[in-house]
């Protein structure tokens, strides 16, 4: 294959680094964080696999951090119910306009940080217990099965819930690993993971790393409430990424 111009390799290497920090900071968007970069230098179909790889690795890097956090009967219901969503929300893929689920999920998103944004005593969801938490992964699943939007819906449901930092990346960690690991799989089964594909993980995913491990020394200096405002700005920038993808 020949060399992708300079150019686009800067955008590739730049677009690592912002969204391992972010990833490694918050535990979320990397996907959102990088595809504003990638997708100026590479197809969706190379951009969307590469995305999923690099945040696994991000989040395995990271797992020993927020190890304290996991709380296994707290997150199996997520993971098992998220991991039969994915292959549902392929399977629509092919009966659902993307663009208008991406506009809704950017709205609901929008209006979640201004109204809790705004709140002194942000509201706490006490009820529904394993049966809810299911539903939220198994929603998780299928939109990332549809349009790689499996963060979104744990990272708010774990807000609503008013787990502390640790319980909150303790959730939302693991789940979008084992989801993004079952979307590499599926790439590679479907034949996306061919020599561009390696080319560009061969940059990607130690720039992932670095910006990982400087957004996990700002992770540790945090507190409680910091963190809550970083997510919900977080949230905010990506319902209105989501708005303008979609337009």
């Amino acid at each position: 294959m020949d060399f992708p111009p300079t150019g686009d390799i800067v955008v590739v290497v730049v677009g690592a680094l912002v969204a391992g920090f972010v990833n490694g900071l918050s535990g979320t968007g990397y996907a959102l964080a990088a595809l504003g970069f990638w997708l100026h230098a590479m197809s969706p179909a190379t951009a969307a696999p590469l995305t999923a790889l690099c945040a696994v690795v991000g989040h395995v890097q990271s797992l020993p951090r927020i190890w304290a956090g996991v709380r296994w009967p707290r997150l199996w219901p997520f993971l098992i119910t998220g991991l039969i969503g994915v292959p549902i929300g392929t399977t629509l893929l092919h009966h659902v306009q993307v663009h208008p689920l991406k506009l809704g999920v950017g709205t609901i998103l929008i209006l979640y940080c201004a109204w809790t944004g705004f709140m002194r005593h942000p509201p706490i969801v006490r009820g529904g217990g394993r049966i809810a938490d299911s539903a939220i992964g198994f929603t998780a699943g299928v939109l990332g099965g549809m349009a790689s939007l499996s963060g979104p819906a744990p990272t708010v449901w774990a807000q609503l819930r008013g787990w502390n930092k640790d319980e909150q990346r303790g959730v939302n960690q693991p789940f979008n690993m084992s989801v993004l690991t079952a979307a590499v799989l599926s790439a590679a089964v479907a034949g996306f993971l061919d020599r561009t594909f390696f080319f560009w993980a061969a940059l990607a995913v130690p720039m992932t790393l670095i910006g990982a491990r400087i957004g996990l020394m700002l992770y540790g200096r945090v507190n409680d409430l910091q963190f809550r405002r970083i997510v919900l700005m977080l949230l905010g920038l990506s319902g209105v990424t989501l708005i303008v993808s979609a337009l």
